[in-house]
């Protein structure tokens, strides 16, 4: 057991809610400027140097891929730098890249932003939110992902409106200086002063059991031939694959229907109702079975979509975008308490990053496969389509228990 067993994880004493803060910091800014961002940045850069879309489009993609990439050797780093020096780097390299992107003046420095970027959610991303509060928390650890997760939510709600009202004001250049400095003073103190792993781990094992072995040089190529490990990583891709197509295209699609007004509306209601979704989940994930919990959620953006494709009333449509974004946020909460039920704690580092990382990449896909399948139809019927069969397929996939549980140990 990694968490520290024989203390009281619902008292505000406990010290593991003070890392679920920094970790609320780290996954606002993280998401506000790797994710949310990204579309100011596509907006500003094309105004102010009158660079191509495809040009900037093709950074965020490079960055999206070379996380990744990067993101498999997490559990590696963890091991050989420890996990405050990792935050710290990935703070940096996140700093770094919206300094650049706010001064730079060639393209070859928006794809060293975008390279640092990705550096960023090495350090600062889900796979070490997720294994830093995997060793703190046992029985609350659900409420604690759902808490700390949704600083990613509250990113796009927050900064990126106050990045374009800065810019309205100040300029991007400034702006974007004046949030990275914010960054800095909020998240520096709190990763220096609180991150750590509980007196029962140990820094060089990557908040493994200080008593136990550290994983298996092997594991990796272990997970890859571990059944349970795939029935959980091809739902969640598959879903998310989904999920990133209509998120993207969701605008395009209801602003004929409903007017631009009302689809900004619906992107914030789906917004909102992601913060709300992850908070209501949280309070009782830890008695429900992740599996059955992760179905019903794909199962409801599903539904949510079908009645999407039936119905022009605005309010319909409202209603089946707050329902769908119920569930969004979800999606990255449920692998990390299905790893640590199937997988085990000594592999869970190694098991985040490779399924992040393979969610990743495929995911990727899901803005231009549905682009793609509604330029070959001319609307959107046959991709949303798709997307329903997806939520059932993945739904279905997610409920299959292979073997008995297959927990990865040291040899």
């Amino acid at each position: 057991m990694i968490a520290a067993t024989g203390v009281d994880e619902s008292s505000l004493r406990y010290r593991g809610w003070r890392v679920v803060l920094a970790c609320f910091l780290m996954a606002f800014f993280m998401f506000g400027f790797g994710l949310y961002g990204q579309g100011v940045y596509l907006a500003e850069l094309q105004r102010a140097h009158g660079w191509p879309g495809t040009l900037v489009s093709a950074a965020s993609t490079f960055s999206f891929l070379l996380t990744s990439v990067l993101v498999i050797f997490t559990d590696d780093l963890l091991a050989r730098i420890g996990l405050r020096a990792l935050i710290l780097c990935g703070l940096s390299a996140l700093g770094a890249s919206t300094v650049l992107l706010a001064l730079m003046q060639t393209p070859w420095q928006l794809y060293l932003a975008y390279a640092l970027m990705s550096v960023g959610w090495t350090g600062m991303g889900t796979v070490v939110i997720a294994t830093v509060l995997n060793a703190w928390f046992e029985r609350r650890r659900g409420l604690a992902l759902s808490l700390a997760f949704n600083g990613a939510t509250c990113g796009g709600i927050v900064l990126v409106p106050l990045l374009l009202s800065l810019t309205g004001s100040i300029g991007f250049r400034s702006a974007m200086l004046a949030a990275t400095m914010a960054m800095v003073v909020l998240v520096l103190p709190v990763v220096v002063v609180f991150i750590g792993w509980p007196t029962q781990t140990s820094p060089a094992s990557g908040g493994r059991s200080s008593g136990g072995m550290s994983a298996p040089a092997h594991s990796r190529k272990t997970l890859l031939a571990n059944a349970a490990f795939w029935t959980m990583v091809l739902p969640i891709a598959i879903a998310l694959l989904a999920q990133m197509g209509f998120i993207i295209h969701q605008v395009t699609f209801l602003e004929p229907l409903i007017g631009r007004y009302a689809a900004g509306l619906a992107v914030t209601i789906m917004a909102a109702m992601a913060v709300v979704g992850r908070l209501s989940l949280g309070l009782f994930v830890d008695r429900l079975d992740p599996r059955l919990a992760c179905a019903a959620s794909m199962t409801s953006q599903a539904a949510a979509l079908f009645v999407l494709l039936q119905s022009t009333n605005p309010t319909v449509l409202l209603v089946c975008c707050a329902v769908y974004g119920f569930s969004i946020g979800n999606m990255i909460t449920f692998p990390p308490l299905i790893i640590q039920r199937e997988i085990g704690a000594a592999a869970f580092a190694a098991a985040m990053g490779l399924g992040t990382s393979i969610s990743g990449v495929v995911s990727a896909f899901g803005p231009g496969i549905i682009g793609l399948v509604r330029s070959f139809t001319g609307n959107y019927t046959s991709a949303f389509a798709m997307c329903v069969m997806l939520d059932l397929v993945a739904a279905g996939i997610v409920l299959w228990r292979p073997g008995r549980r297959a927990k990865l140990a040291a040899s």
